[in-house]
């Protein structure tokens, strides 16, 4: 039987570190809220706030909170990894990839299943082509990179967690180093594709600063706060990067996709402002109050970040159905809706959210296969895993029947082989280690 929030909140051991559970529960917040925010729907479809009214892009550096949870996943995957290998005889890699990935891919995989479900549905019966349907099939799998880019995380963190044990701060020098060098050759020289290495470089560093902390290493927020502010605004007002830290339609440069020096500096930043606020933060916490609603949140916070799209495009549905109108995007009767819509929109969430949570719920492990398939099978799991998920955020599931095709690395993939692959690999994950006991614990 699962325990309830209250129950973990008793449970809690007094070294827990409480300010990384409320770090993850804001920084998903805030990214739905901005979600919600941003999407302008209309009758001429969906566009972006921000690109409507530009001077709302200054926001983005504020409310662009990804690098604050990949930093808060490199914090828990090295003390995850550490536990592991101080508690298992051989080679860990297999089991700690098993553990990281159970509680992310299972609801993952539901919603992929749910929606490819339904997108195959809607266009069997020929109504993909509508307006807000054809931006649901299309939108709904987008935020799915971030979990591609976490998988990729979780796989690279034994190699990059030991050069962080051997050279610390000179790791995360060297990862940011190569992403500044990929940009020089981007912009400077224009080398064709190199940009994409920044998928890896700017998102690995933000990780390693997950390290740093975990080892107690970030002793000068204020001054990382300050150097990542003062970098960002230099790069953007000398430089080729634009304002907005999130991506933008028909923009030439992202500063997202793929990520840039621009990001990264956004990223040291956000670090370092959000360890200044640890102390007093982290006293808050010790309300028992207060620290069970972080730990009901930590317990659906994935789910809610799956679903919130959909939440979002029923509310809208639900307005046109009801021939309530939607005003043009920025106007003064469109900015007046926006907090009924909001609130509607939580209120759906909190319904999938009641749906789907025991897909994210902990659980025992089944028993153990009789073979041991180990490392080699669990990398090759947590590929496939990424290259699908990634792969269907930038497909989506607008063209199930039709072959549509989009670019991953250099080669197209369709819908269905994204998704194939990617229960492909959480097979594999789930077969290549011996299942163990788990408890009901935080993440």
């Amino acid at each position: 039987m699962t325990a309830s929030a209250r129950d973990l909140a008793d449970a809690t051991p007094a070294a827990r570190d409480r300010y990384v559970d409320l770090l993850r529960v804001a920084s998903l917040g805030t990214v739905i809220a901005g979600h919600w925010l941003m999407a302008a729907v209309s009758g001429d479809g969906i566009g972006n706030l921000l690109t409507l009214v530009p001077a709302l892009q200054v926001l983005t550096w504020g409310l662009q909170i990804m690098p604050v949870f990949f930093f808060v996943g490199g914090f828990s995957h090295a003390l995850s990894y550490r536990s592991l290998d101080r508690r298992t005889d051989g080679p860990v890699y297999a089991a700690f990839l098993r553990a990281r990935l159970q509680r992310l891919l299972r609801p993952t995989l539901v919603f992929v299943l749910v929606w490819a479900a339904a997108a195959l549905a809607v266009q069997l019966a020929g109504h993909g082509g509508g307006i807000l349907t054809g931006a649901a099939l299309r939108l709904v799998t987008q935020p799915l990179w971030f979990i591609g880019i976490y998988l990729a995380m979780v796989a690279f963190t034994p190699p990059l967690l030991k050069l962080h044990e051997r050279h610390g701060w000179a790791a995360f020098a060297a990862l940011a180093g190569a992403a500044a060098l990929v940009d020089v050759l981007r912009f400077a020289l224009g080398v064709p594709y190199v940009e994409f290495l920044n998928f890896a470089f700017v998102w690995l560093a933000v990780h390693q600063l997950g390290f740093l902390r975990a080892d107690g290493r970030i002793r000068r927020p204020a001054v990382l706060a300050a150097a990542g502010l003062a970098c960002a605004a230099l790069l953007v007002a000398y430089g080729p990067y634009p304002l907005s830290m999130v991506g933008m339609p028909g923009e030439k440069v992202s500063n997202m996709a793929p990520p840039t020096l621009a990001l990264l500096c956004h990223g040291l930043w956000l670090v370092g402002a959000v360890q200044l606020a640890a102390g007093p933060a982290t006293a808050w916490l010790r309300r028992p109050r207060v620290w069970r609603a972080v730990v009901a949140a930590n317990g659906l916070a994935m789910t809610a970040f799956l679903w919130h799209l959909t939440a979002m495009l029923g509310v809208y549905a639900a307005q046109l159905a009801l021939g309530l109108g939607l005003p043009a995007p920025a106007t003064a009767a469109w900015w007046a809706q926006v907090p009924v819509r909001m609130a509607a929109a939580a209120v759906l969430t909190g319904l999938l959210v009641a749906l789907f949570r025991r897909f994210e719920a902990p659980r025992p492990s089944a028993p153990a296969p009789a073979r041991r398939t180990g490392g080699p099978v669990a990398a090759v799991g947590i590929t496939l895993c990424l290259l699908g998920i990634l792969g269907l955020s930038m497909t989506g599931l607008g063209g199930l029947l039709d072959g549509h095709s989009a670019t991953l690395i250099a080669l197209p993939v369709t819908a269905p082989a994204a998704i194939a692959m990617a229960l492909g690999g959480w097979y594999l994950v789930e077969r290549s280690a011996p299942a163990r006991r788990v408890g009901h614990g935080l993440r």
